[in-house]
């Protein structure tokens, strides 16, 4: 038997949206339905917060110097893998709070499968181009309407429930010691960052022979196949 994957993400982290579609094609390769969870990063905490104009002009910093430093190389390395998939990867101009769109995830996943992975992909597809708020309710909203969700009772839910199961949520992940995205889970085994997908692979075949080491490798339409 197949063993069950989840996957936690972030929407406002560059290498989660860097990893989806690679994600996405273990469900192809394996026939299984991934279970995805919100993981709310809170980047000021340790990276500090920063805002910059439309033409990229920093207008409030509370950051040292070696914080911009890892921020810098963090967008830079990110852009490097992005580009490698035709991605397009802009900065955001601020630390965004992703909790609201991130009930709306769990709102998405509610429902059904393919709505929670369309809801994504309009969410991740937008947010990287800095065409999307993802603080404002009636954006997040329009994202929902856009993966074809049911809008009926999600305002009382964020408000309500959804908001309880957020934080709940994100209380009960960092219990378990998951600190960054994306984070895959199998069978109780934590692998970090989207270069474990080699790895990844091979747990979910059954582990059959050599273990293979960690590697930032494109997987091709041509290898989605391949257990």
């Amino acid at each position: 038997m197949t063993p069950q994957l989840q996957v936690y993400i972030d929407y406002k982290s560059p290498y989660a949206f860097i990893a989806k579609d690679a994600t996405y094609q273990l469900e192809e390769a394996f026939g299984i339905c991934i279970d995805w969870y919100p993981l709310t990063l809170n980047i000021g905490s340790y990276l500090g917060t920063a805002k910059v104009n439309d033409v990229g002009e920093v207008v409030e910093s509370n950051r040292s110097p070696r914080q911009w430093l890892a921020v810098r190389y963090a967008y830079y390395d990110a852009r490097r893998y992005a580009a490698l998939r035709g991605l397009t990867l802009k900065g955001p101009k601020k630390i965004w709070d992703s909790s609201l769109v991130h009930i709306g995830m769990l709102w998405a996943k509610g429902q059904h499968h393919d709505i929670l992975k369309a809801y994504t992909d309009c969410v991740f597809e937008r947010f990287w181009q800095r065409q999307l708020d993802i603080e404002d309710v009636h954006v997040v909203v329009d994202m929902l309407r856009l993966a074809g969700a049911e809008l009926s009772g999600f305002e009382a839910y964020l408000a309500g429930a959804g908001r309880e199961q957020h934080d709940d949520l994100q209380e009960n992940i960092l219990n378990k010691g998951y600190f960054g995205v994306p984070t895959y889970v199998i069978d109780d085994e934590i692998y970090f960052g989207r270069e474990n997908l080699p790895k990844i692979r091979w747990h979910l075949a059954g582990s059959v022979g050599p273990c293979p080491d960690i590697a930032y490798d494109i997987l091709l339409p041509e290898l989605a196949d391949r257990s």
